[in-house]
């Protein structure tokens, strides 16, 4: 079990992590998210004894990672695939990392051919890809055979089959019954594999709460829309605005409606014998929870650009035409 309590760090007058208390439980993958500059990394950095907090705890199986007396064998980590002797080969990579924490040579021998390098395990890690290096470090996690796992954006580099392979790997980890933490802005991929989620923002605790849950709270806080598909989509969203309805185009036969609910919906199409092809109300994915929940958390955020407007010599789009 991971725990972090009261957790604060503080450089100089910046306030990077604030108090923050949460818990990794065994059997479950916890997604650890936060917009950028959040303090995700500095905690994880905390946890596993990298840098020192200002002030409160964080442990792994109640002690904190720095007093273990085999750490590897507590947590395996990844925070930089790159962290990494360039001209080294991927299996002495891993043999030195266990001799010096006592690991047998068949452990190395094991977690290649789990992240599936073997076959080039004597090429020098520093010509491998992000996906591969990716890889190696999730090996190196995995080495220990701990019983807790932290993981910092460990999708990023790889390609689609080897996403689904990390995310396997994970559910079968905790299903093991390990704690395992995992960081990531893909939330697509966060949705189908956490089953909990801790989400800060500005140092701070936003949520700590299931997936579905988080999902469930933020739908609740939002007008919800329904999708209707209709060959005759242009008078029937007239007919909705006009018993109020707010209308939008989606698509040649679409539309998407707030204020008025499916039933309602429903019950104008069949008034009027308007043939409908799919009438559902819209899911709230976990990227739209996350980006409502978190808007006012966002440290780092571009500046929205107005159109530009058409000119002689422009078409609608700015670019120039010929006359």
């Amino acid at each position: 079990m991971i725990e972090v309590r009261g957790l604060t760090k503080r450089y100089g007058e910046v306030l990077a992590v604030d108090d923050l208390s949460f818990t990794v439980r065994p059997g479950e993958v916890t997604g650890f998210l936060g917009p950028n500059g959040a303090g995700k990394s500095t905690t994880m950095r905390m946890l596993l004894g990298l840098d020192a907090p200002t002030s409160g705890t964080a442990t792994v199986g109640g002690l904190p990672a720095a007093a273990q007396p085999v750490p590897l064998r507590a947590v395996g980590a990844l925070l930089d695939a790159g962290a990494l002797l360039p001209g080294r080969s991927a299996f002495h990579h891993l043999l030195a990392l266990a001799a010096s924490n006592g690991f047998p040579r068949r452990r190395v021998d094991a977690v290649l051919e789990e992240v599936g390098l073997s076959g080039v395990a004597r090429r020098a890690a520093g010509t491998y890809s992000l996906g591969m290096k990716q890889r190696l470090g999730i090996a190196a996690a995995l080495l220990g055979d701990p019983p807790a796992l932290v993981l910092d954006e460990p999708l990023n580099g790889l390609d689609p089959e080897g996403i689904v392979w990390i995310r396997r790997l994970m559910r079968r980890m905790a299903a093991e019954g390990r704690a395992v933490m995992m960081s990531s802005h893909l939330m697509s991929e966060v949705e189908l594999t956490v089953d909990h989620l801790v989400v800060i923002g500005r140092g701070r605790l936003i949520a700590d709460t299931g997936r579905a849950e988080f999902i469930a709270s933020c739908a609740e806080r939002t007008e919800r829309e329904v999708v209707v598909r209709t060959p005759r989509a242009a008078p029937f969203g007239g007919r909705l605005a006009a018993a109020g309805g707010a209308v939008r185009p989606d698509g040649e036969d679409g539309l998407i409606v707030t204020g008025l609910g499916a039933a309602r919906i429903g019950a104008l199409a069949a008034a009027d014998g308007v043939e409908l092809h799919e009438l559902a109300l819209r899911q709230t994915s976990l990227e739209e929870a996350f980006m409502e929940l978190t808007r006012d958390s966002v440290e780092y955020s571009a500046r929205k650009v107005p159109a530009r407007k058409a000119s002689a010599g422009t078409d609608p789009t700015g670019k120039e035409t010929v006359r």
